[in-house]
């Protein structure tokens, strides 16, 4: 047993002892050391530790959520006995209590592979010599001569987290990312600097790309940026590619959370069983993918993880719902959160998706704007590349998009091969039919 689980068993138990009926503490600890390097030196060198607890407290009825980052026994004890105090003071909530015991059952055992051995191993020496070297390659492309700035970075987390909950759930979780990435900026000949970046990484460090790949394509995504105009003004079709669709796919996924469908906040109240998409919208929730930057085998409720369809050829399948709204909205809880996306990809490789799409508009970012989540209508500012005849043309910024999420996914047509792989998203390459855009 680690000392963070004990320490967690030790804050449960005097939970009960100073008066909790029932009481859920999740403890962590996180290392995260980061090398960030700006114009040809070190720009900054950290390193933090952190470490905590927190509470939930079910108290005569009564429901407190607390934290602390004193793990001192005495002064948890100080802080226990006074966080069962504030909750007596609090209005009683007959729908806050632990999950039942039964949805802690059946969880998988696998390895999911979320701790890299080699972590340890990792210096400082070799983060600033990679953070240098991204510099380098940006700086080395065609082109060039216009950039302004490169700044890079290098990072690496260990955490660690415990979970008891006081009606029988325990829990232990370790795991490790690390990324690279850069930001570089040019000068357009119209006095602009457009910027642009590319990052990749995940929970081993071979999911990280070599430094001269990660300086290359920012500096390369920068220097396409030159001469951004102003598109005009069309009803077209839009392709987003791998990168940026998290952006609109976190807007339809934001309104399947429990809580605001049962605030009547959702637009996708009243939708279960119903097509709101194409037959090409077909997503499941998988928190078992190896090295997923969302596996996990339980939840923050302590939920034994399951996969389950989200989007079953266009047609809703399932909410995120925790045990406090399902037991409000009178339906069985899933989970509180999504772990990683699987979509049901398409054959066709972004290249083949832009050469089939003909004219049209490759959006690689959104700017701005806003998606309203009761409903579901959205204005997003956009930029990216005009396509003609099946090719990237001219570049196109300063454009807003804008509609209503349940049309936009009912004029999904195409999804690529691509699915986006420093995400837990892992969103592919998607293309819409017949989307307003607003330029010139």
């Amino acid at each position: 047993m680690s000392d963070l689980l004990e320490i967690t068993r030790r804050a449960a138990e005097l939970a009960l002892k100073k008066g909790a009926s029932e009481a859920a503490v999740g403890a962590y600890r996180a290392r995260h050391v980061e090398v960030a390097w700006r114009d040809g030196k070190v720009e900054k060198v950290s390193e933090a530790t952190t470490r905590g607890i927190g509470l939930d407290l079910y108290v005569d009825g009564r429901y407190a959520s607390v934290s602390t980052s004193d793990l001192r026994p005495d002064a948890l004890d100080r802080f226990i006995e006074d966080s069962v105090a504030l909750a007596r003071t609090l209005a009683p909530d007959p729908y806050r209590r632990l999950p039942e015991p039964e949805l802690y059952r059946g969880q998988a055992n696998v390895d999911l592979e979320l701790e890299d051995p080699s972590y340890a191993g990792v210096t400082a020496a070799q983060r600033r010599q990679e953070a240098g070297a991204v510099e380098a390659a940006a700086r080395e492309v065609r082109g060039a001569e216009a950039i302004l700035s490169v700044s890079t970075s290098v990072s690496d987390t260990r955490a660690e987290s415990a979970l008891v909950h006081t009606n029988g759930f325990e829990g232990e979780r370790r795991g490790t990312d690390f990324w690279i990435g850069a930001e570089v900026t040019v000068q357009d000949p119209d006095g602009r600097r457009p910027e642009e970046y590319a990052a990749s990484g995940g929970r081993f460090r071979s999911a990280m790309e070599a430094p001269e790949v990660m300086g290359r394509r920012a500096a390369e995504r920068a220097i396409a940026r030159i001469g951004t105009k102003k598109g005009e003004s069309a009803v077209l079709t839009m392709a987003v590619d791998n990168r940026a669709s998290g952006r609109i796919v976190g807007a339809l996924f934001g309104p399947l959370a429990a809580a605001p469908i049962q605030q009547k906040r959702s637009f996708m109240e009243g939708k279960l069983g119903a097509t709101v998409g194409s037959a090409l919208l077909d997503v499941r929730d998988d928190p078992f993918v190896p090295r997923g930057l969302g596996s996990r085998l339980y939840d923050g409720e302590g939920i034994a993880a399951r996969p389950f369809p989200v989007f079953d050829r266009g047609v809703l399948r399932s909410y995120y719902v925790d045990t406090y709204y399902g037991r409000k909205l009178g339906i069985p809880p899933t989970t509180s959160r999504s772990s990683n996306l699987a979509w049901s990809l398409g054959e066709r490789s972004p290249e083949q998706l832009l050469a089939d799409l003909g004219e049209g508009v490759l959006v690689t970012g959104f700017l701005g704007g806003n998606s309203n989540g009761t409903t579901g209508d959205f204005s997003l500012g956009v930029r990216g590349f005009r396509i003609r005849g099946g090719r990237l043309a001219e570049p196109v910024g300063e454009m807003n998009v804008s509609g209503n999420h349940v049309e936009l996914w009912n004029r999904l047509v195409a999804v690529g091969n691509d699915p986006y792989p420093y995400s837990s998203m892992r969103t592919p390459t998607l293309v819409f039919e017949g989307v307003q855009f607003a330029g010139t």
